[in-house]
């Protein structure tokens, strides 16, 4: 019987054997690479110009969000560690640089990490603040950056009792439910043009909410945050900051996050000290002990935005103008910094000395 095949059996014989060497060098190839990618290191070094430098790996990471950290060379143990959230459409990078949160780490001895949001996760690189799913403990973008903090932790000893949360607008937002869902983490945070926790269940309220705040009683605002974890006592200090002419973010925000975190610490609404700091009124609550529970900046003539106090040109580069970072004649970073005790070297080390 003739055969309808066009090639011998001694052909396909031959082209078996080719496959086969080249299935075989194709599973060498696909080993090494899941041999090389198994131990790739976990940091990726900063790009050109940045001192941030990416962890890849640092846990189940739910909610999808890129780690970058600032670490100074010869960081001692058990130093400070300060979570930096950004705004929408900005990076880590972009706001590091109007922040100058690295600049300050390396003159003052600290740590930062930087959470930064995925394209993949929201179009406009904003926090998903108003979802229940990122915004509850242990769930979402929360036990993500709480993941950031555990790695830095584990990776350079940082104090876990010095750990602390600031945020511009979204960042601002998240920061609010990284104090509210992980009190026993933060000892303090700084709320930038943010919103009061539980403001917004759903994209709808959300933008309805950075129009108007939504009307509640203070207890109302504060059993959001008790409800929100285990914790019962000891809540954070909370630094709120909000420019007068924000027509982004309403300043009645301001107001309510005002009311949310007096209520949770036991404190009345009029029981403040006022001052005037760099141009701008301060108001500081105070707890029993007389340590500051709760302060508001009111940033005069300032819109949406960080507010900044560039340096001279001649000094190290931080407070950098920007979209969303405003020159407002006040350092915004400076300031928080100060109130969390984050001070440089020589005088803590004087202060000490003092004391004893």
């Amino acid at each position: 019987m003739r055969s309808h095949f066009k090639f011998s059996l001694s052909d396909m014989l031959r082209q078996h054997r080719r496959w086969e060497k080249t299935l075989l060098k194709a599973v060498k190839v696909t080993r090494k690479a899941v041999a090389s990618a198994a131990q790739a290191p976990a940091a990726i070094k900063p790009k050109v110009g940045s001192r941030l430098e990416e962890v890849a790996s640092f846990g189940s990471n739910p909610g999808r969000l890129r780690m970058l950290r600032y670490v100074p060379a010869d960081l001692p143990k058990k130093s400070p560690l300060v979570v930096v959230l950004h705004g929408c459409h900005q990076t880590a990078e972009a706001y590091d640089r109007g922040s100058g949160w690295s600049t300050l780490a390396r003159e003052r001895g600290f740590a930062v990490v930087y959470a930064e949001q995925k394209r993949s996760n929201n179009a406009n690189l904003c926090f998903n603040w108003f979802r229940p799913s990122n915004v509850t403990r242990d769930r979402g973008e929360v036990i993500s950056i709480r993941q950031m903090v555990a790695k830095m932790a584990a990776t350079h000893g940082i104090d876990r009792k010095r750990v602390f949360v600031t945020g511009l607008s979204a960042g601002g937002a998240m920061a609010s439910a990284m104090l509210a869902t992980y009190p026993d983490v933060f000892r303090a945070g700084g709320i930038i043009a943010g919103l009061p926790y539980g403001a917004a269940r759903d994209v709808h309220r959300a933008l309805a909410a950075m129009k108007a705040a939504p009307q509640r009683t203070s207890q109302e605002w504060g059993d959001l945050v008790r409800a929100a974890s285990p914790v019962k006592r000891d809540f954070p200090a909370v630094s709120i900051w909000h420019g007068t002419r924000d027509h982004t973010v309403s300043i009645s925000n301001a107001d309510a996050l005002l009311q949310q975190w007096l209520d949770v610490h036991g404190l009345e609404s009029g029981a403040f000290t006022e001052s005037e700091v760099d141009g701008h009124i301060r108001r500081v609550w105070k707890d029993a002990s007389g340590r500051i529970a709760v302060e508001l900046y009111l940033v005069e003539g300032m819109g949406h935005g960080t507010p900044l106090k560039p340096r001279p040109a001649s000094r190290a580069k931080a407070d950098t103008p920007g979209p969303f970072m405003l020159d407002a004649g006040i350092s915004s970073s400076m300031h928080l910094a100060t109130v969390w005790g984050l001070k440089k070297p020589a005088l803590l080390s004087a202060l000490k000395q003092a004391a004893e």
